[in-house]
């Protein structure tokens, strides 16, 4: 079932958006070369409690930590631990879930540990191009398989494999609510999009194809072909307009997004 979420509740998920936001700037800023994927894991944890949330990752179905870390090939549910090290040349993905006053919000970005190929960086820039040629098709009346037919396409256009076996999700009082919000799809297809839904989007892009796998930890998710992957994400609402990103606080759409892109 889907929920449509009035004012006071959109208000409320803006609120635990506006502080997931502030977190990944700064956990984004933390990460560098040779620190452990736990220490990333601490550091958020401890930056959520302290603004008053709640990491709802840790403990959901049992998972261990308040952080996906995900390095190079592993497309999401990375597991921390203290002993991986960040190399210089990787990729990694922080995927990061919490609830402020009951309401959760969930965003992930992708970082360079320090320098990256110019394949990787050109990775992860189409992956959030993706991020963005969907959001712009999460309007009122327009359907599911829009934003899944927009990553898509631009993400096959540069050869890179949309990962199938994971998507986007709504969510509101509970992590992963309806409807499911594919990276791909036929444009005109699926569920009809309505003002006060609120759903992520979150291209998870390949570099080789899209075929993944789970690992015998029961969690991390890796490409079969040992690709690098990238993964992009923001919690957005649905509104008579362009939709609002609740994890991206004073964001405003511009006639074209061209510049908001991997800057």
């Amino acid at each position: 079932m889907i929920v449509l979420k009035n004012d006071w509740q959109l208000a409320k998920m803006r609120s635990a958006g506006h502080l997931l936001h502030d977190v990944l700037c700064e956990a984004k800023a933390f990460i560098a070369p040779g620190m452990t994927t736990m220490d990333i894991n601490d550091f958020v944890d401890e930056r959520i409690r302290k603004g008053g949330g709640i990491p709802t990752e840790l403990g959901y179905m049992d998972y261990p930590a308040s952080v996906c870390a995900s390095i190079d090939d592993e497309v999401v549910h990375g597991i921390p631990s203290r002993h991986v090290h960040l190399k210089e040349g990787s990729i990694i993905s922080i995927d990061v879930t919490l609830a402020l006053d009951g309401w959760q919000a969930d965003s992930c970005f992708t970082a360079a540990i320090g320098e990256i190929s110019k394949e990787k960086a050109e990775l992860m820039c189409v992956t959030e191009e993706c991020f963005w040629l969907g959001a712009r098709q999460a309007l009122h009346g327009n359907r599911i398989g829009d934003i899944g037919h927009a990553v898509q396409t631009h993400a096959e256009a540069h050869g890179y494999g949309v990962v199938r076996d994971l998507t986007g999700h709504g969510i509101g009082r509970e992590m992963h609510e309806d409807p499911s919000v594919p990276n791909f799809g036929e444009a005109g297809h699926g569920v009809r999009i309505r003002q006060g839904m609120t759903f992520c989007i979150e291209p998870m892009i390949a570099m080789g194809r899209w075929q993944v796998h789970e690992l015998s930890d029961g969690w991390t998710i890796v490409t079969n072909d040992h690709s690098p992957a990238a993964h992009y994400e923001h919690t957005i609402a649905v509104t008579n307009g362009l939709p609002e990103l609740l994890t991206l606080p004073d964001f405003r759409w511009k006639d074209s997004q061209e510049g908001e892109i991997c800057v």
